[in-house]
């Protein structure tokens, strides 16, 4: 059965951020995710995770002006030296929390851009943070975000994440599969998932189309989920979904996936 990490930056938000680990303990969680830790020493986001017994398996690296709407700097051009620090805080904040990886948004296109210059960019910008990762013996993530949710994001498919990662043609380059943005996009999961599994190196879940509990919408959680088995997926399943309601109150599905 697969391993789910809760998603503390959509789960648990009862409490602040801080109180998480411990709440997704409590609720059975052995692992967990989140956007950014930047607002947090790393020592004190490691110490409520060690406390907590829980194990970090992702975060992203800063993605430019969050509230501004920015959604990476990967794929921009001419903000390459941003993109190196944000690799380099990154890295240090992996270092201490005990991260194998991390996921580079790629970014929404400006108005106007030439898509051509923002493609050799974002692969360049992988292929500097590839080699900085690797280093460390750490695992780099591309993920495609579907346009409704994003418009104009750079990476929508999983077709397209495939060719720039093989583009990149790092070792520790990997495809972040998340199972929502891919219904939206694309539909057909299970073939997706034997099709690219050598170069997945995460997975995320929500229902669709709401991004509630993954027990809700059109989507058969339950039958993937032994799909992932049958393929050897070794890695976690990130629950990167929006409770409809209090989180504890819409975990049924987490005890019978682990029944």
């Amino acid at each position: 059965m697969p391993r789910f990490a809760a998603n503390l930056s959509m789960m648990f938000n009862e409490v602040p951020f801080l109180d998480r680990f411990e709440a997704a303990a409590r609720a059975g969680f052995s692992g967990v995710e989140f956007l950014f830790p930047y607002e947090y020493t790393p020592e004190e986001v490691a110490g409520k995770a060690k406390d907590a017994g829980v194990q970090i398996v992702l975060f992203n690296m800063p993605a430019g002006n969050w509230a501004a709407g920015e959604r990476g700097v990967t794929g921009l051009p001419g903000r390459e030296q941003e993109f190196r620090d944000n690799v380099a805080k990154a890295v240090t904040y992996a270092k201490v929390l005990g991260v194998p990886r991390l996921h580079a948004m790629a970014g929404i296109a400006p108005a106007g851009a030439d898509l051509s210059a923002c493609k050799s960019t974002l692969i360049a910008n992988l292929k500097y943070a590839a080699a900085e990762l690797e280093k460390e013996d750490m695992t780099l993530l591309l993920e495609a975000i579907n346009l409704r949710d994003m418009p104009g994001f750079l990476v929508s498919t999983q077709k397209d994440s495939h060719a720039i990662c093989e583009a990149v043609g790092a070792p520790n380059m990997k495809m972040q599969m998340d199972l929502y943005h891919m219904q939206v996009m694309e539909g057909d999961l299970a073939t997706s998932l034997k099709k690219y599994a050598p170069m997945c190196g995460h997975i995320q879940i929500a229902g669709c189309p709401e991004r509630n509990e993954p027990d809700t919408g059109e989507v058969r959680y339950e039958y993937l989920f032994q799909l992932l088995d049958t393929i050897g997926y070794p890695g976690w399943l990130g629950c990167e979904y929006r409770p409809a309601g209090k989180t504890n109150e819409g975990l049924r599905w987490l005890s019978a996936a682990t029944r």
